[in-house]
């Protein structure tokens, strides 16, 4: 792990948030904060735990599938270590998967191929409501805040490119020689630079079969998705209706529409490997929205900011806290 690319990164992050502040005013979103009702922040945050212990629910559920042993408050350790680190690495994030797998192998004394197989079905579970979200919020984009025709074209190939790169990650999961294929092309073009990790081909061809096999019996599992499927609706639900509360801190009644097209904007963006967690750009992109919508920019910014600091910074406060706890060795298998 890069420490000081991360490092760099948060610092370009906080500078862009810091300019629109700035921007916006100071004055004017410090007295937006001091209106917040405390109780529905206090109620966000809430929320957010059960989300937290919904995520963990469902990665126990796979667990259990696959029968790996595991305690669930361990497991909920390694689920915001996971988060944390998705957010810390600006690899789309993915970068805390092979953490989280790494950590859970260690603790179980499991093939790392059985427990990267739990982190991916997981992963895959969790993608699905997206699409379904995404579809729906392209559509309320269009209808009512009425997007020229660039921006939609732009966010449907967003979408579109999305859902392909997932077909070919699910085919690439469960064609065998597709994925003896891709792996060899990939060390082929490494080779090409180095061969510092030509020791690790026959290694990563051996551990396919097992890893695919896992994953394969995970998802013709059809109690096991259709009990994913609904944790996996709840959690996207309670994600909306968390930012939908803390407006409501503000005295402001968002629609869940808008906030689920915000929400989806803003995830695609997260989604793409610039900077950690998406500081800067997803901010700024919530906060457009929602002035678009009508929402004043200080009240759009105050409530992203407290939105920001629940979903994103205590997330990574409670990784870097807990990661100690199961060693920093994990830290060598984020990418």
């Amino acid at each position: 792990m890069d420490y000081k690319k991360i490092i760099v990164l948060l610092a370009v992050g906080i500078i862009i948030l810091i300019a629109m502040v700035l921007l916006i005013g100071p004055e004017q979103i410090i007295s937006a904060l001091k209106t917040a009702d405390i109780t529905y922040v206090v109620l966000a945050l809430f929320i957010q735990v059960i989300i937290l212990l919904l995520w963990n629910t469902r990665w126990s559920i796979i667990c259990k599938s696959l029968d790996i042993p595991h305690n669930f408050m361990s497991l909920f350790a390694m689920t915001i270590i996971g988060l944390a680190i998705n957010d810390l690495t600006p690899s789309g994030r993915s970068g805390g998967e092979p953490v989280r797998a790494y950590i859970l192998s260690k603790n179980s004394s499991e093939d790392f191929k059985r427990t990267f197989a739990s982190v991916m079905g997981d992963k895959i579970f969790d993608t699905f409501p997206f699409i379904v979200l995404a579809i729906f919020s392209i559509a309320y984009l269009m209808l009512y805040l009425h997007l020229d025709a660039t921006i939609f074209s732009l966010l449907l190939i967003s979408l579109i490119l999305f859902i392909i790169a997932l077909l070919f990650i699910i085919i690439l999961c469960f064609n065998e020689n597709m994925g003896i294929f891709t792996v060899k092309w990939v060390f082929r073009q490494i080779k090409r630079f180095t061969l510092k990790f030509s020791k690790y081909e026959e290694k990563v061809l051996s551990s396919l079969l097992g890893f695919q096999n896992s994953l394969r019996y995970l998802l013709s599992n059809r109690r096991l998705l259709l009990e994913a499927a609904l944790i996996s609706f709840l959690v996207w639900f309670l994600e909306l209706l968390r930012v939908y509360v803390v407006f409501l801190a503000f005295g402001v009644n968002v629609s869940l529409g808008m906030i689920a097209a915000v929400f989806l904007v803003s995830s695609l963006i997260g989604i793409i490997p610039l900077l950690p967690g998406g500081l800067g750009s997803i901010d700024g992109v919530m906060i457009l929205l929602y002035s678009m919508a009508g929402i004043s920019a200080s009240v759009s910014t105050a409530a992203t900011l407290i939105e920001r600091m629940i979903s994103l910074w205590m997330i990574l406060i409670l990784g870097i806290i807990l990661l100690p706890f199961f060693g920093t060795g994990a830290l060598d298998h984020v990418e």
